[in-house]
């Protein structure tokens, strides 16, 4: 068990956290959420012990192992595979000593040990999370050096999983995860034996693999149980009862103080005057988070242009002469909201960079409408922001006919305040120097944005606010992102990159979650192969009953999960004495939604064995 007593803790005078207390179960998943620079990353910090507190006490039990990424993997000779099994310190030094141990008593008790921490199964588990993660065999037998700095993170993500410690802390995984890892890394987290704590903005993670949220608010720890939506709900409703309760107040408060301003001052009046000033200061209002105000994007709204604004006919385009995606043959128009689906490297930021025309077609053409401007976010590109240059600075560079005044209207209009806007570059967050980014991409009104993961630095709160400006905006948008929320709310066209090809996805977002979860990215059977194999009339009868099962399946468990998220919906289910039958009622909603995965990604399996074996 996790305790948090009555902790403090402030940076450079200014106080982070305030006599903050929690406590996090054993065994239990608890998403860590709150607006950026809050303090999440520094509560982490604290846990670890990095950090000393100034008040308050942080405790776990004796002897349990803490663990979480904190860098990269290093750019060494060694393996991946080798680099993940060398993070399980216990397996690593007991083998090294069976190379040297010569006393039968102590040969007998390394051999005992390694059979309990299950050591000779510990290959094939490191491969199956390497693999989760997006290692294929190949890949997991290159050395660590081979990889850039963002694969290796993922290395180092592979690795704290696989040692598997009591206490896992994860601070936004996904922000260097593809779709398919960032799913794969849902249902481990589901099923991971020991106590997680996540940080992450990521809705649908927060939905799915977690069983509590931690808020970390107004210097403050709250705990709400079941999963994101649920405390979204809750917070909601207990923010208006709050807040109709303030309007009760300050109405009434309004109504002594006319009788106050009316009487205060006439003999006969004065003393129920006097009575009345302190009945309004006995009126509290209910304490309520200090909201700041919803940092709100703010698109500048481009011209019309004639259709098509992108057109491909035949294109290729690649590296060094050598095509990652062929016979590309596409259309673009104003008002298309495209989602770039596809597995991490198949070319989904090489065909950005082509629509964008930061490469060049190999072969055939692609013509843009004349007078097109495109906007251009990407994540490398808040690598290269001016370190010693504040936002204003930058500004004035880029906008040197503007005023300081029209400067810091831009800059507010991305959620940068007065005293971020003078603050240079290196000390920005991720999430300032994404609004940063952001603002230079649409800076000349683009016709289209190409945003390729723009969410990885946003708190949930800008993450809505960036769905609300693109929805209003008047331009094309094309977007790559593992933020499966974000694509479900923008995007009206899908289309897939696989296999050196660009093709529209007709079905839904759903059904490509599923596909993946199945392990199944659509890849076409071989035809002739299909055709030699063909499956007799018995076999193809014992696939459908096979897919009639699997859909009833799906049936009876998308009925529990409705039954009990309107369980779940009950305010009165979180009623102080109704804690522990709130758990229970969780924790089967949690164990339904797991199985309901399974069943829905055997269910796909299903449908595609009967549709091959059908032709």
């Amino acid at each position: 068990m996790l305790r948090i007593d009555d902790i403090s803790y402030a940076v450079e005078g200014r106080p982070l956290i305030e006599h903050a207390s929690a406590m996090i179960p054993d065994g239990h998943k608890v998403g860590l959420v709150g607006r950026n620079g809050t303090g999440k990353t520094t509560l982490f910090r604290l846990i670890r012990g990095e950090l000393s507190l100034e008040t308050g006490e942080i405790s776990v039990p004796k002897g349990a192992r803490i663990g979480g990424v904190a860098q990269e993997a290093p750019a060494t000779p060694a393996s991946l595979i080798d680099t993940v099994l060398a993070a399980d310190t216990e397996r690593a030094a007991l083998l090294a000593e069976t190379e040297t141990a010569h006393d039968a008593h102590r040969i007998a008790e390394i051999q005992t040990r390694l059979t309990d921490i299950d050591a000779w199964s510990a290959e094939a588990r490191a491969a199956s999370i390497l693999h989760g993660l997006g290692f294929d065999t190949e890949a997991q037998a290159r050395p660590c050096a081979d990889f850039s700095g963002g694969w290796r993170m993922r290395v180092a993500l592979a690795a704290v999983l696989f040692s598997q410690p009591d206490l896992l802390l994860l601070d936004e995984p996904t922000n260097y995860l593809d779709l398919e890892g960032a799913l794969w890394l849902e249902g481990y987290l589901a099923r991971y034996p020991h106590s997680v704590i996540i940080v992450s903005h990521d809705r649908d993670l927060l939905n799915r693999a977690v069983t509590g949220i931690l808020h970390l608010e107004d210097r403050k720890l709250t705990y709400y149980s079941g999963p994101y939506d649920t405390f979204a709900a809750t917070r909601a409703a207990r923010l208006a009862a709050a807040e109709a309760e303030n309007r009760k107040s300050e109405a009434r408060r309004a109504h002594l103080q006319t009788f106050v301003d009316r009487f205060r001052y006439k003999a006969n009046k004065a003393k129920q005057a006097q009575s009345r000033i302190k009945m309004i200061e006995r009126i509290k209002l209910i304490s309520t988070p200090q909201e700041a105000a919803l940092r709100r994007f703010s698109f500048p709204a481009p011209e019309e242009l004639s259709p098509p604004v992108v057109n491909m006919e035949g294109a290729a385009v690649g590296y060094d002469g050598k095509p990652v995606l062929t016979r590309l043959t596409l259309r673009i128009d104003q008002d298309d909201r495209i989602a770039l689906l596809g597995r991490n490297g198949e070319g989904k930021s090489t065909l950005s960079k082509l629509i964008a025309g930061e490469l060049q077609p190999l072969a055939g053409q692609i013509m843009r409408t004349p007078k097109l401007r495109i906007g251009y976010f990407a994540q490398h590109q808040m690598d290269v922001l001016r370190g010693e240059e504040t936002p204003l600075d930058t500004l004035r560079r880029l906008r040197p006919g503007e005023g300081p005044t029209k400067w810091r209207a831009r800059l507010s209009g991305f959620g940068l305040n007065a005293d971020q806007a003078e603050t240079i570059g290196a000390r920005l967050s991720g999430g300032q120097k994404a609004r940063l980014t952001l603002l230079l991409a649409t800076l000349d009104a683009p016709h289209m944005l190409i945003l390729d993961e723009p969410t990885n630095h946003l708190d949930i709160e800008s993450r809505e606010a960036l769905v609300e400006a693109l929805t209003a905006y008047s331009g094309a948008v094309v977007l790559v992102s593992h933020d499966m929320h974000l694509l479900s709310m923008v995007a009206d066209r899908l289309w897939l990159v696989q296999g050196g090809q660009v093709t529209p996805f007709e079905d839904d977002l759903d059904a490509y979650r599923k596909m993946l979860l199945a392990g199944d990215t659509a890849q076409k059977p071989d035809k002739q192969k299909a055709k030699a194999e063909k499956p007799g009339r018995d076999e193809i009868v014992t696939l459908r009953a096979e897919l009639r099962k699997c859909e009833s399946r799906v049936e009876k468990l998308d009925g529990m999960r409705n039954r009990l998220a309107k369980k779940l919906a009950d305010p009165a289910l979180y009623e102080p004495e109704r804690i522990g039958e709130m758990e229970v009622w969780q924790k089967k909603y949690a164990e339904v939604m797991e199985g309901l995965d399974r069943a829905e990604a055997l269910w796909i399996a299903a449908q595609g064995k009967l549709d091959a074996a059908q032709g």
